[in-house]
């Protein structure tokens, strides 16, 4: 059976490719994450698809705009049945996305995106570690009254311990032992992201860059559970 807890990302260059994985994973995977590559493309009906499939849909759309238009756009995403839609971390846009969700739309705040380490967070000009900078947006999610928040695996332990039981924690970077990491910097392995109290995690290029991505859905799964 599939774990629902595992969203993978389908950043590919068409729909019709990502239809196709969708069809090649079968009933190994039952989630999925609709991102930026897609959204041009039909991506959020794309979503609705999926959703009418009985699919778990993560519309990782990251809004970031001035109050109004993002409780709108919640607004419009709520009606396509997905289950969850990132936004930015920011007080404001973390307010109206929760005034504009309904049904069952769950909005997470984006809080340091896993491709930064610490000299890219100096770079950018925030005088916090990346540590520091995650659970400070985590207390302003939770103020904010959103579902729960996006993380490097690596900061996990530390969310759970400060948010509600129900708080949502999801965390790509997440790569089995010995893969290639890409372009991300903070990781861990699924077991590891799960154990440290991840309520759903992400994968993408290891899955559906695999030669058999079926397998290596299952492998991620059986992993998630040790």
């Amino acid at each position: 059976m599939a774990d629902p807890r595992l969203y993978v990302a389908l950043d590919l260059p068409s729909i019709e490719q990502a239809r196709d994985m969708v069809a090649r994973l079968g009933d190994s995977v039952v989630s999925y994450k609709i991102g930026l590559q897609l959204l041009p493309l039909g991506g959020t009906e794309f979503g609705r698809e999926l959703a009418a499939q009985g699919k778990n849909v993560f519309l990782d759309f990251k809004l970031h705009d001035i109050d109004a238009t993002v409780e709108k756009a919640t607004r419009s995403i709520s009606s396509i049945g997905a289950d969850l839609l990132t936004v930015h971390a920011r007080p404001d846009v973390m307010q109206a996305a929760a005034r504009g969700r309904s049904g069952r739309l769950k909005v997470l705040g984006v809080t340091v995106l896993t491709s930064l380490d610490e000299q890219a967070l100096i770079d950018i000009g925030y005088h916090h570690t990346a540590e520091e900078l995650v659970l400070h947006r985590v207390r302003q999610a939770v103020e904010a009254g959103i579902d729960g928040v996006v993380s490097s695996p690596l900061e996990a332990d530390k969310i759970r311990a400060i948010v509600p039981d129900d708080f949502l924690i999801v965390t790509p970077g997440v790569r089995m032992a010995g893969q290639d990491v890409g372009d991300q910097k903070r990781i861990a392995t699924p077991s590891a992201a799960m154990n440290a109290g991840a309520s759903h995690i992400v994968v993408g290029r290891p899955i559906t860059q695999a030669n058999d991505p079926r397998a290596a859905a299952q492998a991620i799964a059986r992993n998630m559970a040790k």
